[in-house]
Formats: C-alpha cells, structure tokens, sequence
C-alpha cells in the first residue's frame, strides 16, 4: 500500500470533545503510524490534502437492516425475493454506507430469513472480494412465536403459508430449550452477537411497545445460552419494567429504550449497559411535527406515536440527562434508505445533545459497543478508517450527510453526498 499523509483542516480523533488544527497523519499498510503536527513526509508518500474540510474516523452505525435495496417494497422484498437476493442486499447497502463515511455497520437482525447471507457478505467485505463498510452481524431476531419478530404474522390469512415460512425463521419459537438452541447455532455460524426482541414495537401493526415478549425463563436462557458461548446479547426494548428485567440477567446492551426513566437509566449505567437510543424513528411526536406525522405510514405507527407520544418525550429527557454509554444507530427501515447512515445526527442536535456526544457515539462508544479495539479513534496503531465532512459538524444538523472523503484500511473510496 505504501505510505499516505493526510493535511486535516480540523481533527475530531474520536476521543476528545475538541478539534484540533494543524494536524498530519500518517498511513501506512493500512494502518495509523503517527498523528500531530510537523510529522516528517517521506518523499514517496501520497499526499492527500483535507486542509478545509473536518477530519473524523470512520463513522460506525449500530443499528442497521440491511437486506432489502428499496424501503418502499421492504414487505415484498422480504417474502418474494430469495436468499441470494437479500445477501446481493446486504453487499449493496454495505457499499453505499461506505462512500458516505460509515465504514463500519452494526447489523441487528434481519426482517427476513437471509440463509445467514448477512454473515456471508462479512466475510466477503472483510476478504476484498467487494467494497463495503465492515460488518458486524446478529444474523436473526430472536423472539417468539407469533411476536414482533414473528413476520409469518403478516400471513395469517393463509395458514398454510404462514406455517411453511415459519419453519424457515431459525430465531422464532417457545421455550427454554429452543432459545439455547437457536442461540448456539448463531454463535456456531459466527454470529458477532444476539439480538433478542424482548418487547413489542411501534412499526409492526399487532401489539404495542409495551408487549412482553417471551417468559422470563426463555430471557434468562437467551442471555445464558449466549454468555456461555462468549458473544454479547442486546435486546429490542422499550419500557422501564422489560428493560430493568433485562438488566438484573445480565444483558449487554439495549436498543431503542424510548420509554426510559430515571431510575431505568441508573440501572443500566450501574451494570455498565450500553443504549443505542435510534432517535430519528420518533422524532416527529417528539418535535411535535404533525405535518411529517401525517405522512408516516403505516397508519397504526402513527397512532401508536400520538398515543405513546407524553411518555416518548419524557423518555427523551431522560435519555439527553443520562450518563450512559450512548451509541449511534439509525434502525431506518420504512422511511429512508437504510445506508443513509448520517441523518440520525439531525436528532441527536435537535433533540439538545451536545454534537461530541454525538460523535463520540459514532466513533469510539460504538467502537466499544462492537468490542473493536482497533476503529473508532485517529490514533497509532488503529486502522486507517478515516472519513472527511465539507460542513460544520458543530451548527449544521445534515452535515454527516456531505461526506467528502472516504478511506477504509488505506483506500480511498469516491464519496457520495446528498
């Protein structure tokens, strides 16, 4: 690969809530070989000038779904199209995250059995055979029988259908025994981690976030099953009963908790869980902006947004005021295109939180929540995953929006903006 310096306008290294001017790096076979000011250029090292624009690392998603290419048909993607195609999926969005500053995704599940083509498209990223942002990978919700991660639902009116599907979802059924199994089988098949739907939701028409998912054997074997075989579980959740449950049994992390208090809040930074809050999902109740709300579909969200609408907001609050670990994730699935990965940090910055906490959660604290110790930071010895923003990162809302330079392990990928 040889050697590569990179001239910053401003540096956000990921760990310090400052920019920071005048700054080289240094690249070499991939990695970061040294950062500061007035480092010596070897004579043969490529030159790459980002003296006007704001240097970060590689941005991380936390929360992604992968396997569809058009959100509008995200229904009939997933039930009519095969295997190869939501893996094809998979590889497509991967790519287009990248050329936006995302070089690292964190997929949480699919909506639709993928034959672990999810895992598949890891490992080709990871062996060159396709560009893409790296992936780290639940390959299948873990829940029960006929519950939010249950999709053969949508098909009751066929119960033939319903039922021949089912036998085609590896992470959906009852009991104790079941959930070890599916949770070994995961991990055998090099999941990186578990993702458990541990309550209803707001999306799916049936139920409501307050739904209890499973028993609290079935929670207790999830969570057991996947500690013994040393990969971490995170759990879809909502509300302060669920969560604290969750908490007392050892979960990883959380995601959503759009219904926090105080006192859910303080348990999980007690035990040390992180929360990857995906805040754009709601932010028209939040905002209180009736004119999007009316063109949220489907219409059942809508509702579920105004009915839970007092109790979202709160749940912000208590969020914003925390001290938790705080991961950026977008969860985007019926509204935009899933790789446009830079639009949850309008949230974050309009909801109150200080842009660093934002980036800081893009960067290092998701960097943690992947237990990757070697992305999420511009220092030596981290992998040269570098990206570069043409707008004020501290006043503009959209700015992770206009990337303008990509590099993932040393190479430089075209961008694409808007």
């Amino acid at each position: 690969m040889g050697q590569t310096i990179i001239t910053c306008g401003k540096l956000f290294d990921g760990i310090h809530e400052d920019f920071f001017t005048g700054m080289d790096i240094l690249i070499e076979d991939g990695r970061i070989q040294k950062v500061g000011k007035d480092i010596p250029r070897p004579r043969q090292a490529q030159r790459i000038d980002l003296s006007g624009d704001t240097v970060t690392p590689g941005l991380i998603d936390a929360h992604v779904h992968l396997s569809t290419f058009d959100w509008r048909r995200r229904g009939w993607e997933s039930v009519y199209t095969s295997k190869a195609w939501k893996g094809m999926a998979v590889l497509y969005n991967a790519e287009r995250a990248l050329r936006r500053g995302f070089t690292t995704l964190r997929v949480v599940g699919c909506h639709c059995n993928d034959g672990y083509a999810s895992i598949d498209a890891k490992r080709a990223i990871d062996q060159g055979y396709f560009p893409g942002a790296s992936l780290s990978v639940a390959p299948f919700y873990t829940g029960c029988v006929g519950g939010m991660a249950d999709f053969t639902r949508a098909l009751s009116g066929n119960p033939d259908l319903a039922s021949a599907l089912a036998e085609d979802y590896p992470g959906i059924g009852t009991g104790k025994d079941f959930f070890i199994a599916s949770v070994r089988e995961q991990a055998k098949m090099g999941a990186d981690f578990i993702k458990l739907m541990a309550n209803g939701g707001f999306m799916n028409p049936y139920g409501g976030p307050g739904d209890v998912q499973l028993t609290d054997e079935e929670y207790a074997s999830v969570i057991a099953a996947a500690h013994q075989m040393r990969i971490p579980v995170t759990a879809h959740a909502y509300t302060p009963e669920t969560i604290q449950k969750l908490v007392s049994m050892g979960i990883d992390g959380i995601e959503h908790g759009s219904l926090m208090d105080e006192k859910t809040a303080e348990e999980m930074k007690a035990h040390d869980v992180y929360l990857v809050p995906t805040m754009m999902q709601y932010d028209e109740i939040i905002l209180m902006d009736e004119e999007a709300l009316q063109r949220r579909e489907p219409a059942e969200f809508r509702e579920k947004l105004r009915a839970y609408g007092p109790q979202l907001r709160a749940g912000r609050e208590v969020i914003r005021e925390s001290r938790l670990r705080l991961g950026y994730g977008t969860d985007m699935c019926e509204t935009y295109p899933c790789y446009e990965c830079g639009r949850e940090y309008a949230s974050w910055l309009r909801s109150g939180f200080a842009p660093f906490q934002a980036l800081r959660a893009a960067t290092s604290v998701n960097a943690e929540i992947l237990g990757r110790h070697d992305i999420g930071a511009i220092q030596p010895g981290m992998r040269a995953d570098v990206a570069a923003w043409g707008r004020d990162l501290l006043a503009d809302p959209d700015a992770l929006m206009d990337c303008c330079f990509v590099m993932k392990d040393g190479t430089a990928y075209e961008t694409e903006r808007g």
